[in-house]
């Protein structure tokens, strides 16, 4: 039988893991305190090196570590953005409750849809009250907004996925979406625990009929705000990625007039469904139950997104809207070109 660990040994370990824990904290009390200095007092970043004794350079890697840890968090009043030129003639134009528009980046359409979600993560609190039930939407677009969205309490606020599990990539699934933006409210969450779409309408119906899954039906038909995107029909388009529909599909809807996707669902010009054979295997929320809502945050951003947003406000489906400076140009040129 070996000989257990001496009891010096176990000393010495124990000693090793509290100075590990002092110095970790240590460097946790330096972040903090480089944060402080910076963003409270005003500090640059050579004062700040000055007076705690450490390099510019650690300077600059505490207040990125600061961010990435959420200790604070920067955001412009969504307010400018709202009394914003394009914003107005969005609201007028389209008589819509509000809207925010955000320059857009000269960096690109990338990095203009970085810019509008982060700006819709600090506004959409501001839209919800206690006792919301907020219907959220899947895709890359949605996604980005959770991440952003500021990690507060609203009280009695309910989180609800509309569409069903489908695998997307980078963690833009429905359930993904809800769940994350869930959590960073403090939120009920309802997830749809179903597949978007089955190969039997026979299933479909039979899943509808379980008392869990209706209860979650219920509560997507019963939304009283929602949060979407509207997506493309080309090769790039999410239903794409995801296999909802391959590429002879999408091109063949777009020929018979499809021009935007919302929840998986397809949309002509004017915001009215295609009537396709995957709709009674499809298990989401319907565009029937999309429309008319207290608030229906559409939010978009890119080249190739005016005309699906167009088609999504013509629709009803909208409310509020979200974009960038270039695309609300585009959409208030399609809308006086088509009037």
């Amino acid at each position: 039988m070996s000989p257990g660990p001496s009891k010096s040994r176990l000393t010495e370990s124990r000693g090793n893991a509290r100075g590990a824990a002092a110095r970790a904290r240590t460097q946790e009390d330096a972040i903090v305190e480089v944060t402080w200095c910076y963003y409270q007092d005003g500090m640059n970043q050579n004062e700040i090196a000055e007076r705690l004794g450490i390099s510019r350079a650690t300077v600059v890697n505490y207040l990125a570590e600061a961010r990435k840890r959420d200790y604070v968090r920067i955001s412009l009043d969504t307010d400018v953005f709202r009394n914003q030129d394009f914003a107005r003639r969005l609201v007028d134009r389209f008589g819509l409750g509000d809207a925010v528009v955000i320059p857009s980046s000269p960096d690109g359409a990338e990095q203009s849809l970085e810019r509008v979600t982060r700006a819709v993560a600090d506004w959409l609190p501001s839209l919800l009250e206690p006792g919301d039930r907020l219907g959220v939407a899947w895709g890359e677009t949605v996604y980005r907004v959770a991440e952003a969205a500021p990690r507060i309490t609203l009280e009695d606020l309910t989180i609800v996925q509309l569409v069903g599990s489908r695998p997307a990539a980078l963690g833009f699934a429905a359930e993904t979406c809800s769940a994350t933006l869930a959590r960073r409210y403090g939120a009920h969450c309802v997830n749809l625990h179903v597949p978007l779409i089955l190969s039997d309408r026979k299933l479909v119906e039979q899943l509808k009929q379980e008392p869990v899954i209706q209860a979650q039906l219920e509560a997507v038909a019963n939304c009283n705000k929602t949060i979407f995107a509207c997506g493309t029909c080309g090769d790039d388009s999410h239903v794409v990625h995801t296999g909802l529909l391959d590429r002879a599909d999408i091109d063949a809807c777009a020929a018979d007039g499809a021009i935007g996707v919302i929840c998986g669902r397809l949309i002509d010009h004017n915001g009215n469904g295609l009537d396709r054979d995957i709709e009674d295997r499809m298990i989401a929320v319907t565009l029937q139950q999309m429309r008319n809502k207290e608030i229906g945050l559409l939010v978009g951003s890119g080249p190739d997104r005016a005309e699906p947003m167009l088609a999504a406000i013509r629709g009803g489906y909208a409310t509020h809207v979200a974009t960038c400076s270039q695309t609300a140009a585009e959409l208030l040129k399609l809308a006086d070109d088509n009037a």
